[in-house]
C-alpha cells in the first residue's frame, strides 16, 4: 500500500486510493456498471457545462416555500406598491402549491403547515380569490380546525398585525433598545445566529412603531371565534424557562409605558445606522430575504421614502430573487447560492474527470477569487484580532462570509490548475487562516460565528420559528476539517480537535447529523470523506459503524433518501424515505471514501444513478434535501440534483481526487495558515 506526506510533521497517512484499489471490480457485471457510470458521467458533465454564465459561475434555483411570495405581496401591500402583474404571477404559483386538502406544506410531500397555509390564504384573498371559493373554504376551514390565527408563529401574526388583522398588544415586545446591550450581556445582538440578528434588529423597529394599514378585507374567517380571536392562554410553570421567558415579557411589555422617549428614539436612529451600514452592493441584506423585507419596512416608518437610494436599491434587490417561470408564474427565492453552487460545479467536474485546466474551470476559478471578502464583517466582533478571508453564499454578502463556504471554495479552488498559482495560494492561504481563526472552543465550527451557542434566544417567546443560534455542527466541521487535510494541515493540533469533535458526535446507530441538508444523509456523507481525508483507515470503528448504517438504510431500488420528518422523529424517519439523486449521492460518496468501492451496496447506488438520469444528462428531483432550519425551513437547490451525483460517479470511476490531482503539501502548507 501507499502513502501520503502530511507535511505539517512528516507522518505518513494511508492512501484512500490505494484502500480502494483493493476492491476493485473485475468481473463483467461490474464492467458493466463502469460502463453506466461513464456514461452518465460524461453526459452530466455535458449539461452541466451548458449551464454555466458567461461570468464563470453556475446558479441554480432555491426553492422553499410560498411564505417568501405570500409575504412579498404583503409588503408590496403595506408599502402601496401592489401591481397586478406581480400580484397575479404570485398567486398563480401559491395556488399551484396547494395540496388536495386545501393546505400549504413547507416541503414537497409534506404535511400541512398552519402559519405557511394561513399567509398563503391572505396572499390569494390580496389577489383577488373570493373566501367562498372552493380551495378557498378548503383552506380556511382546515385553519380553522387547527386553532385559526391564534395559534399560528409569531411572524405570521406581525405580518397580519400591520394590517390591523391582529393586534400589536398580542405579541411579543421586542425592544430598540436592545440594540444598546453590550456584547457579554445576555441576549445582546451577537448572541443570535447572523440570519436572526439581522431579522430582529429592524423589527425592534417595527415592534416600537406598531404600524397599522388599512385592511382591504376582514379574516374572521382565518379566527375560530371572531368575536375573542385572542383566547387566553395560561403560562408556563415559573420553575420552567417558557415560564420565565413568558414572564420576562410582560417586564418588556410594562417598560414600553415608561420608556424614556428620547432613549427609545435614539435607540431607533442607532438600530437604523447598523441596518444602513449592513446593506450590501447589490441592494440587499445578508443575501436573504427576510431581513431585506423588515429592514425596508422599518426605515420606511422612520421616513425614509420609497425613492430613498437605500429603499429603492432594496427594493430592487428583492425584484432579483423573482423567478418567472414560462407558465406565468413567479416564484421568490429567499436567496441565491451563485458561491455555493459554483465551487460544488467545479469539485464534480474535476472529480468526474475534466481537464484541471479545462477553460470553464479556470473560468470558474477566476470568479470565485474575484468573490472573496477581504474586510471584515459581524463575526469580528468576536474575533476582532483575525484578518479576514473568506467567502458568502450569495451574490453580495461582505458582512457574512461563512466558514463552510470557504472550505468548500478553497477545496475547489485547489482543484484547478490557474494561470496564476500564486494568486490562488494566497486566496486559499487566508481562507485556512481565517477559518482556523473561527474554530470554536469545543473544537468544531459554526456556519457564520464563533461559539454562538447561548441557551437564551431560543427560549424568547419572540423566536418560536426556526433556529436563531449558530452552534457548530457536523457538516461544516466535516468541510473544514476536509479542507484542512488537503492542505497539509491533517495532524495540526486544530484539525485534530475538529476530528475529536466529530467522532464524538456519531450517533448510537454509526450516522451524523445534517444541519444544513436533509439530515443524517446529508451528516454522515459529509463526515465520512473527511474523516478519511484526515488519515482515519476505512478500518476504523466509526467508518465502520457509517457504512454499516449506509448499507442498513439502503432502499429496495438501490437508491438513499431521507424525509425531512427525520428532524422531528429520527427514530421513525433517520435514512428512511424515497430515493433521491443527491442523497444517494451523499451516501455513495461516504461509502467510496471508506473504501467500499467493490460493495454490493455501491454497485446497486451506481446502477441506481445510471438508470435515473434523463437523456439530457439531468436527474429530476422534487424532494427538499437541503435545510435551512431544521424541520421549520426546508430548501430545495435545484443543482443539487446535478452536482452531487457527477461527484459520486466521479469518484467511483477515478478514485480519490486527491491522490490524483492534489499536488504534495508540504510544510509552507502549514505556514500559511498562520501568516499571509
Amino acid at each position: 500500500m501507499t502513502a501520503t506526506t502530511d507535511g505539517s510533521t512528516g507522518a505518513t497517512l494511508p492512501s484512500r486510493a490505494a484502500a480502494a484499489s483493493d476492491t476493485t471490480l473485475t468481473t463483467p457485471e461490474a464492467a458493466g456498471v463502469q460502463e453506466a457510470a461513464a456514461r452518465a458521467a460524461r453526459r452530466a458533465t455535458d449539461f452541466l457545462l451548458a449551464r454555466q454564465d458567461t461570468q464563470g459561475w453556475w446558479k441554480g434555483d432555491l426553492e422553499t416555500n410560498v411564505t417568501m411570495d405570500a409575504e412579498d405581496l404583503l409588503l408590496r401591500q403595506f408599502l402601496g406598491i401592489l401591481d397586478d402583474k406581480t400580484t397575479q404571477a404570485a398567486a398563480k404559483f401559491i395556488r399551484g402549491e396547494q395540496r388536495e386538502d386545501g393546505t400549504w406544506a413547507t416541503f414537497y410531500g409534506g404535511p400541512g403547515e398552519l402559519s405557511t397555509t394561513i399567509e398563503a390564504y391572505v396572499a390569494l384573498r390580496l389577489a383577488g380569490d373570493a373566501p367562498d371559493a372552493p380551495h378557498m373554504a378548503k383552506a380556511s376551514a382546515w385553519i380553522r380546525e387547527r386553532g385559526g390565527i391564534a395559534a399560528s408563529r409569531v411572524f405570521t401574526r406581525i405580518w397580519l398585525a400591520l394590517f390591523g388583522w391582529w393586534k400589536w398588544e398580542d405579541l411579543p415586545e421586542l425592544p430598540p433598545e436592545l440594540i444598546y446591550f453590550p456584547t457579554w450581556f445576555p441576549l445582546n445582538i451577537y448572541n443570535f445566529g447572523c440570519w436572526a440578528r439581522q431579522t430582529i434588529v429592524p423589527l425592534t423597529i417595527v415592534s416600537a412603531k406598531r404600524p397599522v394599514r388599512p385592511a382591504p378585507f376582514a379574516l374572521d374567517e382565518l379566527h375560530t371565534d371572531p368575536a375573542h380571536p385572542n383566547p387566553p392562554q395560561p403560562l408556563a410553570p415559573l420553575a420552567s424557562w417558557d415560564g420565565v421567558f413568558q414572564r420576562l415579557d410582560k417586564v418588556v411589555r410594562g417598560y414600553r409605558k415608561v420608556a424614556v422617549r428620547r432613549l427609545r428614539k435614539a435607540a431607533m436612529n442607532s438600530a437604523a445606522r447598523w441596518i444602513v451600514e449592513r446593506q450590501e452592493n447589490d441592494g440587499c441584506w445578508g443575501g436573504i430575504q427576510p431581513p431585506a423585507v423588515y429592514s425596508i419596512i422599518a426605515l420606511h416608518l422612520l421616513g425614509y421614502d420609497l425613492e430613498h437610494p437605500v429603499l429603492r436599491e432594496g427594493l430592487a434587490s428583492l425584484d432579483r430573487f423573482a423567478v418567472w417561470r414560462e407558465d406565468g408564474a413567479r416564484m421568490i427565492e429567499a436567496c441565491q447560492s451563485p458561491v455555493w453552487d459554483t465551487c460544488l460545479a467545479t469539485i464534480a467536474l474535476v472529480d468526474a474527470g475534466l481537464p484541471v485546466d479545462h477553460p470553464q474551470l479556470v473560468k470558474a476559478a477566476d470568479w470565485m477569487l474575484g468573490e472573496e471578502i477581504v474586510r471584515p464583517g459581524d463575526w469580528a466582533v468576536r474575533r476582532p484580532q483575525l484578518p479576514p478571508g473568506g467567502w458568502a453564499f450569495e451574490f453580495h454578502n461582505d458582512n457574512y462570509p461563512d466558514i463552510d463556504d470557504t472550505a468548500e471554495v478553497a477545496l475547489a479552488l485547489r482543484r484547478v490548475r490557474h494561470h496564476d498559482p500564486e494568486r490562488v495560494d494566497r486566496a486559499i492561504g487566508r481562507a485556512v487562516r481565517w477559518n482556523l481563526g473561527m474554530q470554536s472552543k469545543n473544537g468544531a465550527w459554526g456556519a457564520f460565528d464563533v461559539d454562538n451557542t447561548s441557551p437564551f434566544p431560543n427560549r424568547l417567546p419572540f423566536c418560536d420559528f426556526g433556529e436563531v443560534i449558530d452552534p457548530p455542527s457536523a457538516d461544516v466541521t466535516a468541510h473544514v476539517v476536509e479542507m484542512l487535510a488537503a492542505e497539509g494541515l491533517a495532524h495540526d493540533p486544530r484539525t485534530r480537535r475538529g476530528i475529536d469533535w466529530l467522532l464524538a458526535e456519531q450517533e448510537p446507530d454509526g450516522s451524523w447529523f445534517g444541519r444544513w441538508g436533509v439530515n443524517y444523509l446529508y451528516g454522515t456523507g459529509s463526515v465520512v470523506p473527511a474523516l478519511t481525508a484526515a488519515g482515519l483507515p476505512g478500518s476504523h470503528p466509526a467508518i465502520r459503524r457509517a457504512v454499516a448504517w449506509l448499507e442498513r438504510v439502503q432502499n429496495d431500488d438501490g437508491g438513499w433518501g431521507e424525509d425531512l420528518r427525520s428532524y422531528q422523529d429520527a427514530k421513525e424517519w433517520s435514512g428512511r424515505g424515497a430515493s433521491t439523486a443527491s442523497q444517494t449521492a451523499w451516501a455513495l460518496m461516504a461509502l467510496l471514501a471508506a473504501g467500499e468501492r467493490g460493495s454490493e451496496a455501491v454497485e446497486r447506488g451506481i446502477r441506481w444513478l445510471a438508470e435515473t438520469q434523463r437523456e439530457d444528462g439531468s436527474w429530476d428531483e422534487p424532494y427538499f434535501t437541503g435545510t435551512g432550519f431544521p424541520w421549520d425551513f426546508s430548501i430545495n437547490y435545484h443543482l443539487y440534483r446535478q452536482v452531487f451525483p457527477l461527484t459520486a460517479l466521479g469518484r467511483y470511476l477515478h478514485g480519490d481526487p486527491f491522490e490524483r490531482i492534489l499536488p504534495a503539501k508540504t510544510a509552507t502548507a502549514a505556514s500559511r495558515a498562520d501568516g499571509s
